[in-house]
């Protein structure tokens, strides 16, 4: 079971934002993924909670960000309840889109087990609702990604693969890179591997 820090930054000027300590594990539904969310001197801001099944697509998913919150799954595309920090109102959403991103490296790795490419695969499109910090405000993005590398490197306990993906924005047209070991993200835009205490899982 992967245990271990990431610190995520702003992608433009690398302002740190937030470091998420995190765990996750394939399981008899598929994968989970907990981390809390603290500022860089360590205050709590906020958590992750997401499980996918054996497709990678999210059963539950629920996130956490200063007094906001969100609940969703797939359920007809993707279905969500935010509720705003007085806890008066509750608003819901369903989108036809395929799963959920954000801020957490969680959503990479969710990603990427969803679509499940290979060197030879076409670039693939894939709709997602964005939940954005810091009030976990809903946006359907459109993104195409792409399996450019994966290199196994020799380690103290056997070799380990990376897969490199490229990512698009659809919308801006803008490209970015993302290296992923198993279950654990290594590096992408704003967000690098500080500390992990053990392997990466693989998944089958």
């Amino acid at each position: 079971m992967p245990r271990g820090r990431y610190s995520l930054h702003d992608p433009h000027d690398h302002t740190p934002l937030a470091e998420e300590h995190f765990q996750c594990a394939p399981g008899p539904t598929g994968w989970r993924y907990v981390a809390r969310r603290t500022t860089p001197i360590g205050e709590h801001t906020g958590s992750v909670d997401l499980t996918l099944d054996d497709l990678g697509r999210p059963l539950r998913l629920e996130l956490h960000a200063g007094s906001w919150q969100v609940r969703g799954a797939a359920l007809d595309g993707v279905t969500w309840v935010r509720t705003d920090p007085t806890g008066a109102h509750a608003t819901e959403g369903t989108v036809r889109a395929h799963a959920f991103t954000g801020t957490s490296p969680a959503f990479l790795v969710a990603t990427a087990r969803l679509l499940r490419l290979t060197p030879s695969s076409a670039a693939t499109r894939v709709r997602l609702v964005a939940l954005t910090d810091p009030v976990l405000a809903p946006r359907t993005v459109d993104q195409s990604w792409a399996l450019v590398d994966s290199e196994a490197h020799a380690t103290d306990n056997g070799p380990l693969t990376v897969d490199t993906y490229q990512v698009s924005a659809l919308d801006t047209g803008e490209q970015h890179s993302v290296h992923i070991a198993g279950d654990v993200v290594l590096s992408a835009p704003g967000i690098e591997l500080e500390d992990l205490e053990s392997p990466p899982s693989a998944f089958a």
